[in-house]
């Protein structure tokens, strides 16, 4: 039997997916193949590069394949699932790529998606919320973010330094945090937004210009990508972290504050509220600045709520989920499919 191997995008920008994507390659000790490509849309070359990377697959080999590659391009994987071990891994519905006013293209990647899931062997997502959006597909497998143990971060005051770790895009909802830190200008904080600013060029600059013509400029900053020891500092330093995201499976940004004792001020969408578990942080409303605002006022002006939050999130830090489990976790499911009839 070939060893199974792993397809993802050939993208090394900082993502949750993309850490998923190594955490888990490299726990299983798979053959990983990176393909280039603008998925989920990719061009003719780069859905030649996956046909061919397929076809040099064995009959009956086991595949797993990021469902960024996957998912849009049914009459690729279709026809390679009659004759390989297709899962695929999904770590966001593609409609909710395009979660945000104006970003047209959501009912087109939903039916490819669809056509894609429903002809594979296996479906693996993160959250059980993906996986009832996706229970369509059949057998659909959960398998949850790992995160790192990490020391309780010492923040700055306990009140006043925020972060905010996600890809600057229209889906994490940069724009929604802009507004509402302007509702709250009265009151002393700081902000970094921590993540690439080349997902949406035209989206980032849109961001800069928000902060300048409410002012905020000296207060909030964009600082593109960070890793290891840059992006733990900005943990290190974080009173709260603060994901505004218009759409998410899971929220891997929650655990990795959490893991620190960082509470979290969060849209509830899609698997964000299983991701922070009870009273570690605030939820609001997605798409939704004033809800937002209200809930920086209430962390910001609130010392009994901010004790309340931080004790939370110091006892929820003991509760997730290792990063070796969500590696045995996936082997199960790779196992499973290994071993079904062809």
């Amino acid at each position: 039997m070939t060893p199974p191997c792993f397809v993802v995008p050939d993208d090394l920008v900082p993502s949750g997916g993309n850490l998923y994507n190594r955490r888990i390659g490299d726990g299983l000790g798979v053959r990983e193949i990176a393909v280039p490509g603008t998925w989920p849309r990719p061009g003719d070359a780069a859905k030649e590069g996956l046909a061919q990377a397929l076809a040099g697959l064995p009959d009956g080999a086991a595949v797993l394949i990021d469902g960024l590659v996957a998912c849009g391009v049914p009459d690729v994987i279709v026809p390679a699932a009659r004759r390989l071990r297709i899962a695929v891994l999904v770590h966001l519905p593609l409609a909710d790529e395009t979660a945000a006013p104006g970003m047209p293209g959501a009912a087109d990647l939903d039916a490819l998606e669809r056509e894609t899931l429903r002809a594979v062997s296996m479906v693996v997502t993160t959250s059980d919320w993906a996986a009832r959006r996706l229970a369509y597909a059949g057998q659909v497998h959960v398998v949850r973010p790992g995160t790192d143990r990490a020391p309780l971060t010492p923040g700055t005051d306990g009140v006043t330094r925020l972060l905010c770790v996600a890809s600057v895009t229209p889906r994490k909802g940069q724009d929604l945090l802009v507004k509402a830190l302007a509702t709250v200008a009265d009151l002393r904080w700081t902000c970094d937004c921590v993540g690439p600013l080349d997902r949406d060029p035209a989206y980032a600059e849109r961001i800069r210009g928000m902060i300048a013509e409410h002012g905020l400029g000296d207060r909030l900053r964009l600082l593109g990508p960070q890793t290891g020891a840059a992006l733990a500092a900005g943990y290190a330093a974080a009173d709260l972290v603060v994901l505004p995201s218009r759409a998410e499976t899971f929220g891997m940004v929650v655990t990795e504050a959490l893991a620190r004792g960082i509470p979290v001020l969060a849209s509830a969408v899609g698997g964000v509220p299983e991701a922070l578990g009870v009273l570690p942080g605030i939820l609001v409303p997605p798409d939704d600045a004033s809800a937002l605002a209200a809930g920086l006022r209430r962390w910001l002006t609130e010392p009994d709520l901010r004790d309340e939050l931080r004790n939370s999130a110091w006892r929820r830090r003991d509760e997730l989920n290792p990063w070796d489990e969500s590696v045995r976790a996936m082997g199960v499911v790779m196992k499973q499919m290994i071993e079904e009839p062809c």
